[in-house]
């Protein structure tokens, strides 16, 4: 990695200060805790004048309980969802998705926030300045075309955080700051299927919050990941899923994907599932449903069929756990 290029630090302390820092440096980003930020930056992937830092702004880190949800200011860090109290008996799924996220040093900066905007990945991408200006670079940094997908119109780079599936089969929400003030949304409107522009933060934008219902009685949520090594490493392909069982039938059913596109994403026809028993039948329909919606590309170290099979097997797996333990 090279090293970092001049830049200024800025520290505001509220959020109508960090809105105010960013309209007048709109080409400034964003920073919390920094481990995927300053690892771009250190590739060569931009180079900010004034990196406007979430650290200090109040509420940020904070965590809240009610009777019906639990809010999280965007600057919670990882480690800190993976070991508190409150959120590992409201959100246990949650807590354990946590735990998955890189290595314990990365989790006690990396914050909820960052892990829900993480850049989307690639192979052709995530690179030093000489092999990607090697190779002509691509779509998603200063080149014209995708070597993943040549023929295409957009990138295909993949999103990998381990937050997000869980969040939206927990039906979460967001907060968004930014010049025209607060406004709140589902989770699943942060993202779009395009790994150049995931996003659908305005200049100017973030997150600043994330509240998340708490589950109904008998929703049982699982989060499980494959990587290349058993820590640290992104997810090649993630499956969060969250099903309630009524009278031996499945009653609700949300399963969400990471890693295998450029966004994370939702399944759906997944209502379909209502009123079914829990069985090997059952399990193939929703196996189906994922090898239907998963779009991996050639983005990472592994094949993309396979990574498609590992998600397609998680699904089904999950189904068939989650029912027994109900």
């Amino acid at each position: 990695m090279a090293r970092l290029q001049e830049f200024v630090l800025r520290r505001p302390e509220s959020i109508e200060e960090a809105v105010g820092q960013l309209a007048a440096e709109p080409e400034a980003r964003v920073i919390s805790g920094g481990t995927a930020l300053i690892a771009n930056l250190r590739l060569g992937l931009g180079s900010p004048a004034a990196l406007i830092s979430l650290e200090r702004v109040s509420g940020m880190d904070r965590i809240e309980v009610s009777a019906k949800e639990m809010r999280f200011g965007a600057g919670v860090t990882v480690a800190r969802l993976a070991t508190d109290d409150a959120v590992r008996a409201k959100l246990p799924a949650l807590a354990a998705a946590a735990l998955t996220v890189a290595g314990p040093s990365h989790r006690s900066v990396a914050t909820i926030g960052g892990n829900l905007c993480l850049d989307t990945r690639c192979v052709y991408y995530n690179q030093n300045e000489t092999w990607r200006s090697s190779n002509g670079y691509c779509l998603k940094y200063r080149g014209d075309i995708c070597h993943v997908a040549p023929q295409g119109k957009r990138c295909h780079a993949a999103y990998s955080g381990d937050l997000a599936p869980v969040l939206l089969v927990l039906q979460a929400g967001i907060a968004v700051a930014g010049a025209a003030g607060v406004r709140r949304m589902p989770l699943a409107g942060l993202y779009q299927e395009d790994g150049a522009h995931h996003l659908t933060l305005a200049q100017g934008e973030f997150v600043s919050e994330v509240s998340v219902p708490l589950p109904a009685a008998g929703m049982r949520v699982a989060y499980r990941k494959a990587r290349v090594r058993g820590a640290i490493d992104f997810p090649l392909a993630g499956v969060a899923m969250a099903l309630r069982m009524s009278e031996g039938r499945v009653a609700e059913l949300h399963v969400a994907l990471t890693g295998t596109n450029s966004q994370p994403m939702l399944l759906t026809g997944t209502e379909e599932c209502r009123g079914a028993s829990v069985d090997e039948a059952l399990a193939d329909k929703v196996g189906k449903l994922v090898q239907r919606q998963a779009s991996p590309q050639r983005t990472t170290v592994t094949t993309s069929n396979y990574r498609r099979q590992v998600a397609t097997a998680y699904a089904r797996r999950l189904i068939l756990e989650l029912a027994a333990a109900n």
